[in-house]
């Protein structure tokens, strides 16, 4: 989505959840706001999400990283673009944070996290896949979570050892994170703990939300809007 009447403008890549896709509520309010800003913006569906190819079960953090390097560098090559930056949605603020840490600091404007889930790292060792239990150091070839997904053996064992904090920590920009205290798939803690890995950054607790913002998504997303605009103009 372009803001009209623009030759030039800040570019936000908008990068959904787990299980969802780029027509997720979050996503499109938060590209609706931005548009209203004269901000940019772009949304996709990860491999094996929405209208992309390939199977959910071959579905990594790793590899959804590597999609969101290519609409990086599509997006860095369009005219008119002045800066990019990342915003997503739990597990997609996860590859959010890992993937801006990996880019570096001189290439992402800004960051917003949105209930990021750092815990899934956690949830691997433990061996709780999304509520179903597996061994973690030897995996089946794919677990079958809620709705008929399958997670497959590769994203548990990626998961278990995935250096979430660590490759994040190599962006040191402008961050923002937002999380309900009401989370119960995603601790606000999580969202705590990337507080004190950016030096600049804000920290939004919304007081009972849940993982989805479900009790009213615009609050969450108008905080993200508010803080995108404040730093990319």
């Amino acid at each position: 989505q372009r803001p009209d009447g623009k030759s030039s403008y800040p570019m936000v890549m908008l990068l959904h959840g787990f299980t969802s896709s780029k027509e997720d509520p979050i996503m499109t309010h938060l590209a609706d706001g931005l548009e209203k800003n004269g901000i940019a913006s772009i949304r996709f569906d990860f491999n094996g999400h929405g209208e992309s190819e390939g199977r959910f079960q071959d579905m990594t953090v790793p590899n959804e990283i590597e999609d969101a390097k290519k609409v990086y560098n599509y997006v860095k090559a369009l005219p008119g673009v002045t800066s990019v930056s990342i915003a997503g949605h739990s597990q997609g603020g996860v590859v959010t944070s890992m993937t801006a840490g990996e880019l570096g600091t001189d290439k992402v404007k800004a960051i917003v996290l949105l209930a990021p889930a750092a815990v899934l790292r956690e949830d691997a060792i433990r061996g709780a896949a999304y509520g179903v239990k597996c061994n973690p150091l030897d995996p089946p070839e794919y677990v079958e979570i809620f709705g008929g997904y399958k997670i497959g053996r590769n994203y548990i064992k990626t998961a278990f050892s995935l250096p979430i904090y660590e490759t994040a920590a190599g962006y040191q920009g402008y961050a923002c994170m937002i999380h309900g205290t009401g989370d119960q798939l995603v601790p606000y803690t999580y969202s705590e703990r990337y507080a004190h890995l950016y030096p600049n950054s804000e920290l939004h607790l919304l007081p009972g939300y849940d993982h989805n913002f479900s009790q009213n998504v615009t609050t969450a997303t108008d905080i993200a809007v508010h803080y995108l605009t404040k730093q990319l103009k």
